[in-house]
């Protein structure tokens, strides 16, 4: 049965509080359970998505104790809510490691928090599964311990500007949130719009915390812009999209689906929603990894995150179970052994352990598509999802 601690805050989503073994996962005894560390933004910014990316973990985890979990031994998870903030996430993961004693930490979501965390991983050899897009994570000196499924904030710039591109966009204005990824977006944006003889007419970057915005429109307005490219999160995009639709923008209106998830119907009226477009990369919709996610979730969304943390715990489990040891360098060993190479297909944990101890070599791929890592730890490539808000709801435009 799969046990499972979390902090005060993430207490409140109502998994259940255990004791603690004695032993933890990265050096254990006979029978003893394998720990794995969860790191979700159960609040904050990235709320909306850190319950269902914790869920889909605990669903792997449930799926492997029912098979015999890693040769024998259960698999336990314990969380830790980041809060969608750097401190949090650094507090959060001390205890992970030095109290929990886990294998892997799984689902950080903000870059900034997986920058802050990255390090306390790698010094200790804990592998860390992020779903964050920042390129300066990639690029940390990480030895191998950093495995991005999140396509990377270059990949995701270039994929979104030129769909604008194709869809006639030719003056963009960029406004970014204060993030690890914003210039290198600016500069990414700026080289693929001249390339196609487009112009970004304007670039600012803001203190997310800010409750106005009206300098900011006011130049946004002054540049004659045809598209806004809104780079930000939750709570600034929801200010922006009022004000923009006060000052009267009638351009077109372009973030990133976590900036404006289905919750910012309840926030906003439809009138200044309607044609916004979100684009973000699309879990593998047709695998049975993603449909057996989908029917176990119900009527809540498999949002791309929970379907990328789906699959750090099925990698994070199948690496430890391919030679028995489940060290944090032993993950980090064997994660690409099981996930890209010519060994038979598996789409779920079951079946990728029973081929495990059967001796065959296997090729998980999940619910987010084909996990194949570059040397870098960044994926090899996704599809994306082009959205775009309708009478308070999403309706896909396209999936390429």
């Amino acid at each position: 049965m799969t046990q499972f601690r979390m902090g005060r805050r993430a207490a409140l989503f109502g998994a259940a509080t255990l004791p603690l073994f004695a032993v933890g996962g990265r050096a254990f005894g006979q029978g003893a359970p394998v720990v794995l560390g969860a790191l979700p933004p159960l609040t904050g910014a990235g709320g909306p998505y850190g319950p269902a990316m914790l869920r889909a973990i605990q669903g792997v985890v449930e799926e492997a104790n029912a098979a015999g979990g890693i040769r024998g031994r259960q698999i336990r998870v314990v969380a830790e809510d980041d809060q969608t903030n750097p401190d949090a996430g650094v507090r959060g993961t001390r205890k992970l490691i030095d109290v929990d004693r886990v294998s892997a930490v799984l689902g950080t979501w903000a870059s900034a928090v997986t920058t802050a965390v990255a390090p306390l991983c790698w010094e200790n050899r804990v592998p860390l599964f992020t779903v964050s897009g920042a390129d300066s994570i990639t690029q940390l000196p990480h030895q191998g311990y950093i495995f991005r499924t999140q396509p990377n904030s270059q990949l995701q710039i270039r994929t979104g500007t030129d769909w604008l591109l194709a869809k006639g966009a030719r003056r963009v204005f960029h406004l970014a949130a204060q993030s690890p990824f914003a210039q290198s977006s600016q500069e990414v944006m700026t080289q693929r719009m001249r390339a196609a003889g487009g112009q970004v007419t304007g670039f600012i970057v803001y203190e997310r915390d800010k409750t106005n915005f009206r300098s900011e429109i006011d130049q946004v307005m002054r540049s004659r812009s045809d598209t806004i490219m809104l780079n930000g999160y939750l709570p600034d995009t929801t200010i922006l999209l009022r004000e923009l639709f006060r000052a009267g923008f009638d351009g077109r209106k372009f973030t990133f689906a976590y900036a404006a998830p289905a919750s910012v119907f309840q926030s906003l009226p439809n009138e200044v929603t309607n044609g916004l477009i979100t684009f973000q990369p699309s879990p593998d919709v047709d695998s049975g990894a993603f449909k057996r996610l989908q029917s176990r979730f119900g009527n809540t969304e498999v949002d791309p995150y929970s379907a990328q943390t789906h699959d750090h715990a099925a990698l994070a489990i199948l690496a430890a179970a391919q030679t028995g040891d489940a060290s944090g360098t032993a993950i980090r060993d064997n994660v690409r052994k099981i996930s890209q190479g010519g060994g038979e297909k598996v789409d779920n944990v079951t079946d990728g352990l029973r081929a495990i101890a059967a001796g065959r070599a296997i090729n998980f791929e999940g619910a987010s598509g084909p996990v194949d890592f570059e040397p870098s730890g960044d994926i090899s490539g996704t599809k994306f999802r082009f959205e775009q808000a309708e009478n308070g709801r999403y309706k896909v435009l396209e999936i390429a």
